[in-house]
């Protein structure tokens, strides 16, 4: 570890504890996931996504691999003397470091450690150093500036911005920002120098794939109606009690299906870690018995499992 990381994470300790209870600290092993992707199987002709966990998709993008949100060990939080306090795994990573390709790009919705979890970050970019790009929310990437990227920027809402011929566009959702309580962000109201939070279209040859980051249920994802948006991936865990940062299934499925008009629907932000006080179980189950409702087709139901779509 070096100096930097160790006083930051040393003065940042004292905010840690207090967000982490007893029952946080209570830590059980993770199960592992009823299913694992194979990458060597996917072929540059494809699309192929894979739930690796949480917010964690890994995307292979007709050939260019595109990692989402990556959380891959087994605890979130903040980090002392090489450990970290925070809510503990309860499912393992559907792929670890090791067994996953080297991603392209790095997509990161915004800053809470669920999302852009500095232990994961540091791991991968120490394996890769120089050699990956990196796109974050506006006002997040001095969490992360002091890693190996090969390039690090911000986009903000409804900017634009290329990296290997894939444009991605960042979109406002419903959330908010701030790493750590006393930080400004935009849900606040500071809009110039509070810390963002994005979804983000993905496009490349005609194809187009949301990734929703974490959102309560909005209405801003309306005008993508005539987007053609093939695959929506959206959050649909810890809504109880937090409705007003996280949305539930069939709030997912309403934003995907009759705001966006997506063709195929896959889920993210469940089954990994126990935020909310539902059932761990509850939103994939939900879930499952409300898509026939809707006009979208579930592309995924668990963790570990690939969806793929062959066709140009």
């Amino acid at each position: 570890m070096n100096r930097r990381r160790f006083i930051r994470n040393v003065s940042l300790a004292s905010a840690g504890f207090l967000f982490v209870s007893e029952k946080v600290l209570a830590k059980q092993p993770p199960t592992a996931p009823n299913f694992k992707p194979d990458p060597t199987k996917w072929k540059n002709d494809e699309i192929n996504i894979a739930w690796i966990g949480h917010s964690t998709v890994l995307i292979n993008f007709y050939g260019t691999t595109i990692l989402t949100d990556p959380v891959l060990f087994d605890n979130i939080g903040v980090s002392i003397f090489g450990m970290t306090f925070g809510p503990s795994r309860f499912t393992h990573p559907a792929l670890t470091v090791d067994e996953m390709p080297k991603p392209d790009i790095i997509l990161l919705s915004h800053a809470h450690m669920d999302h852009m979890d500095y232990e994961t970050l540091f791991t991968i970019t120490d394996k890769y150093p120089k050699d990956i790009d990196c796109i974050t929310a506006y006002n997040t990437a001095d969490v992360i500036a002091e890693l190996e990227w090969k390039s690090l920027q911000e986009i903000d809402w409804n900017e634009e911005t290329q990296l290997q011929g894939i444009k991605f566009k960042a979109l406002e959702v419903k959330h908010f920002g701030w790493r750590y309580p006393w930080e400004k962000d935009r849900s606040k109201g500071f809009m110039k120098d509070g810390r963002s939070f994005n979804a983000v279209i993905i496009e490349y040859k005609g194809k187009k794939i949301l990734f929703g980051g974490d959102t309560a249920y909005h209405e801003l994802f309306k005008p993508l109606k005539e987007e053609n948006i093939e695959i929506a991936i959206i959050p649909i865990g810890a809504y109880n009690p937090w409705k007003k940062n996280h949305c539930n299934p069939e709030e997912a499925l309403i934003m995907a299906d009759e705001h966006i008009g997506a063709k195929y629907f896959i889920p993210i932000h469940t089954k990994t870690f126990k935020q909310g006080s539902e059932p761990i179980d509850e939103p994939l189950t939900w879930l499952g018995d409300s898509i026939s409702k809707y006009k979208i087709k579930l592309a995924l139901d668990d963790i570990g499992k690939t969806f793929t779509l062959n066709s140009i």
